[in-house]
């Protein structure tokens, strides 16, 4: 089965048919994950707000490991996640969409791996490439006519705060293309559980410093409205072709 973590700007899984809500207890949660499959196209898909339902959990608050053994758990082998970010590249601005080739996390404190307690050795997963490869060129090809960039760096912050200008411009020099606050640990431990993830990223704002604008919620939210329908069908055409492989 294929899945969708929604992020800012898609909590609700309104392209999908014959939606069901799903419990799934896990070891990392004393709650359950809700995860709510459906219809999309003849195809059965999940979908996970990465978020919660209202989006109430801040970026540092999600709990990454529940929702990723969730989806593991009912089946779920190919996952893509939708990410808000802000961009730094040229390539990156607002309303831009990018299927990110890298990854620099610069996050903390976040419950980050599987492979921590109960080991019968010592666990490490392969990461040179953090997102799978045939799952990105599956989105590549799936823009079809919609202009995406293929490959940059998100880097993943801490949040919930933006950046300063001054942050924004040692990402910049560390290589960082555009910044978001979800792409980690929400890869690797998709990694560690042998799921394909890749990301696609809707940028909704140049970051700090890098325009003479404030950047503004509201600003951001005409960004996403009008980017997110774009993503969507890039999504939709990429679970068809999914369905085919």
């Amino acid at each position: 089965m294929i899945g969708i973590i929604g992020g800012t700007g898609l909590s609700e899984p309104s392209f999908l048919d014959s939606v069901q809500t799903r419990k799934i207890m896990t070891p990392y949660a004393e709650s359950p994950v809700q995860i709510l499959t459906g219809v999309l196209r003849g195809v059965q898909v999940a979908f996970l707000p990465r978020h919660g339902k209202g989006h109430k959990v801040p970026p540092h608050r999600v709990n990454y490991r529940a929702n990723i053994w969730a989806l593991y758990n009912i089946g779920v082998r190919a996952l893509i996640g939708v990410n808000a970010v802000g961009g730094i590249h040229p390539e990156t601005g607002p309303g831009r969409i990018a299927i990110p080739a890298q990854i620099i996390d610069y996050t903390w404190g976040r419950e980050h791996t599987f492979f921590s307690d109960g080991l019968d050795s010592v666990t490490h997963i392969d990461f040179t490439a953090p997102y799978d490869e045939t799952l990105r060129q599956l989105l590549i090809r799936s823009a079809d006519d919609v202009p995406v960039w293929n490959g940059g760096v998100y880097a993943c912050t801490q949040g919930p705060r933006l950046e300063t200008a001054a942050e924004v411009e040692r990402l910049r020099r560390d290589g960082g293309d555009m910044i978001g606050m979800t792409g980690m640990p929400e890869a690797a431990l998709a990694r560690e559980l042998g799921i394909a993830y890749a990301c696609i990223a809707l940028s909704v704002n140049w970051a700090a410093g890098l325009s003479d604008d404030i950047i503004t919620m509201e600003a951001i939210g005409k960004v996403l409205e009008q980017g997110m329908g774009t993503v969507l069908a890039v999504i939709e055409r990429a679970v068809q072709q999914y369905a085919t492989l």
